[in-house]
């Protein structure tokens, strides 16, 4: 089984429990240190209205343990040597969150490649006939709940997602409108 490596400052931060094929810290070439060997995938889906808008997002809000814990993001975290990103996603979602894959319908995904290691973002919508109760379920949540749309922003957001949102809502928008 992998370890992921341990340095000072993580001291104070317990490792996960059941650590995954896949899990560990990369070195990155833009100075700072990812989680997932093989790069890291989280789920970003929106909820739309009887008209086809989209009105709210599921978020969760990270463990204080956890890396830039405090902040709110998307459900996900490493993808395994033998998984996809969407794949990864998914299934970060589903362990984090209670989304089952048959309650999403992917229609995008927005890459942040910083060469040696990349994070996917899967975007989606609600399955048709889904009624969806996101929740956090595992150690690494605080809380996971819908977030409206308009309110996104004015949460303590995970900065790469707080920088990725402007694209990421356009993305799940134009999506909801085709």
């Amino acid at each position: 089984m992998p370890t992921a490596p341990r340095d000072p400052a993580d001291a104070e931060r317990p490792l996960p429990r059941h650590l995954q094929p896949g899990d560990g810290w990369v070195e990155c070439d833009c100075g700072r240190r990812h989680w997932g060997l093989h790069g890291a995938a989280g789920l970003l889906l929106g909820r739309v209205d009887a008209h086809g808008v989209v009105r709210d997002v599921v978020l969760q809000h990270r463990a204080p343990w956890s890396d830039q814990g405090g902040t709110w993001g998307v459900p996900g975290g490493a993808v395994a040597p033998d998984e996809s990103a969407q794949v990864g996603a998914l299934r970060e979602a589903r362990e984090e969150a209670g989304i089952a894959p048959d309650d999403v319908r992917v229609v995008g995904q927005r890459v942040l490649d910083h060469g040696p290691w990349r994070y996917t973002t899967i975007v989606a919508l609600t399955a048709p006939g889904s009624d969806l109760a996101p929740r956090a379920t595992d150690a690494e949540s605080v809380e996971v709940r819908w977030v409206a749309l308009d309110e996104v922003a004015d949460l303590d957001l995970l900065p790469a997602f707080a920088q990725a949102w402007p694209d990421l809502r356009a993305l799940l928008e134009g999506a909801a409108s085709t």
